[in-house]
């Protein structure tokens, strides 16, 4: 499988070195005013920037270049996007993190919320802790998180909170807290390996696909 790399900064490079050690072929690494556009590809994997995808993605489309997208901050644009992906027959996967666990620990939050929505008496907060050159806050994956726990018909607020300091890892707790107890879950990235092993499984499964599609989605098979 041939891939385009959009956006070479750590995770691009990252993403490079795991798809090599799989066989996969690099097309070509886009970088700011760097890079060949034309190059022939199966799948792009841009973790560029919001408003480079601006640029990005009318490319994807006129290509027809199925796309996994781990860049943040434009869910504004949204819809568009998508409207665009769909009337073009693209495939895309996006999503907040692609760390294979981080979703499946987003499938446990959402059974937890599922079956908290009964017990009114049970209060939710999502805390995420970050090292301090993190820009955004709350994270995305955190967002992605509070998301999933809607979607599962938790219908009280989430209160959401962040900590940005010296070098923790990435870490995530989801809590319920009662009159009585407290219920915690916790996932905590070690490292950025998590997140390029998980886009590279969401672009040999999106490619030859056509929609718009999630990581839980790449995970269940559908």
């Amino acid at each position: 499988m041939r891939l385009l790399i959009v956006g070479y900064g750590k995770m691009g490079r990252l993403v490079e070195e795991l798809a090599v050690a799989q066989g996969m072929e690099i097309a070509s690494r886009i970088d700011v005013d760097d890079g060949d556009w034309s190059a022939p590809a199966d799948v792009a994997i841009d973790f560029s920037s919001a408003a480079a995808l601006e640029a990005n993605f009318p490319r994807y489309v006129e290509r027809k270049l199925s796309a996994v997208i781990g860049t943040t901050g434009w869910s504004d644009l949204l819809p568009a996007y998508r409207a665009e992906a769909e009337r073009a027959g693209l495939g895309v996967v996006v999503s907040a993190n692609f760390s294979i666990g981080v979703n499946l620990f987003e499938l446990i939050v959402g059974d937890a919320a599922r079956m908290m929505r009964a017990y009114p008496q049970y209060g939710a907060w999502i805390h995420e802790l970050h090292h301090a050159a993190k820009r955004d806050a709350p994270s995305g994956t955190a967002l992605l998180l509070r998301d999933a726990m809607t979607r599962a018909g938790y219908d009280r607020v989430v209160d959401v909170s962040s900590t940005r300091a010296g070098t923790i890892p990435g870490t995530h707790t989801i809590g319920f807290d009662g009159p009585s107890d407290t219920i915690e879950l916790t996932h905590v990235a070690r490292d950025r390996r998590g997140f390029g092993l998980g886009a590279l499984l969401a672009a040999q499964w999106i490619k030859d696909k056509r929609g718009w599609y999630s990581m839980a989605d790449v995970l269940r098979g559908e």
